[in-house]
């Protein structure tokens, strides 16, 4: 259980995930799904993970020793790729590889080995780039119509994300909308939690600029959840009731 996202706006890239694997009365883990897999003087390469954590251990295992590609026949790393669509590529060969590994071990259909990674990063200067990297090793890239990427439980911050985040969105206000999202999956869903992690880049300039662990006592993430929920009470207060619900017509219901 999880729920990672990626926004890339105009500024530069915001990647962010939970940490909880599993939930429960008395049976909540943590486990870290956003790493910086790659740095480097050109070069900064992040990836979050949502799913089968033995698929993506086994992943990201076999990226630190080099992936054989199809296309090159040579055996290739994320600190040589010439670019970030290049890094995606590898990385989806990983995690397909990864998943077939495990998949002809466990040959049990009820055990789940589905498994999706968030790619995002820069080199040489270049704007960041974003990727949803599916169990297959197929991807698709990020654009600017719709800036941001998710994975894991989706359904709860999307909402959020569609009405409050475009490319020109400021990246540190960014990060708010996005620790609004979280905030509303975690109201719905038991299954995602504390802690957060944050990583942003900054458009021009390969590197981390912050990295960042929003722990449960975390002041300003318990200010922004009060002032969330009151903001969507009072925003609904403020609307009209509906007049057919002050007037209804039993008429209607009547055979």
């Amino acid at each position: 259980m999880t729920y990672c996202v990626g926004l890339l706006v105009r500024e530069g890239l915001v990647m962010m995930a939970d940490t909880r694997t599993n939930a429960g009365v008395d049976n909540i883990s943590t486990y870290r799904k956003l790493r910086v897999v790659e740095a480097g003087p050109d070069r900064v390469i992040t990836v979050c993970s949502a799913g089968s954590l033995s698929v993506t251990q086994n992943a990201l295992s076999r990226l630190h020793a080099g992936i054989l590609m199809p296309d090159s026949g040579e055996i290739e790393t994320l600190a040589r790729v010439p670019t970030i669509f290049r890094a995606a590529q590898v990385v989806g060969q990983a995690l397909q590889t990864a998943k077939k590994a495990i998949d002809e071990v466990v040959k049990d259909d009820s055990i789940g080995t589905d498994a999706t990674l968030l790619l995002g990063g820069a080199r040489d200067g270049q704007r960041p780039r974003l990727f949803l990297i599916y169990g297959a090793g197929n991807f698709i890239e990020c654009g600017p119509d719709t800036p941001y990427l998710q994975i894991g439980e989706t359904k709860y911050g999307k909402p959020v994300l569609d009405r409050m985040i475009h490319f020109e969105t400021p990246m540190a206000e960014a990060v708010k909308v996005g620790l609004i999202s979280f905030s509303a999956t975690m109201r719905s869903n038991l299954a995602v939690g504390l802690p957060i992690d944050l990583v942003t880049v900054r458009a021009g300039a390969p590197k981390i600029e912050m990295a960042h662990r929003i722990e449960p006592e975390d002041e300003y993430y318990a200010e922004l959840n009060d002032r969330w929920s009151n903001a969507l009470r009072a925003a609904a207060a403020a609307i009209p009731l509906p007049q057919y619900a002050s007037e209804p017509d039993p008429a209607l219901f009547l055979d």
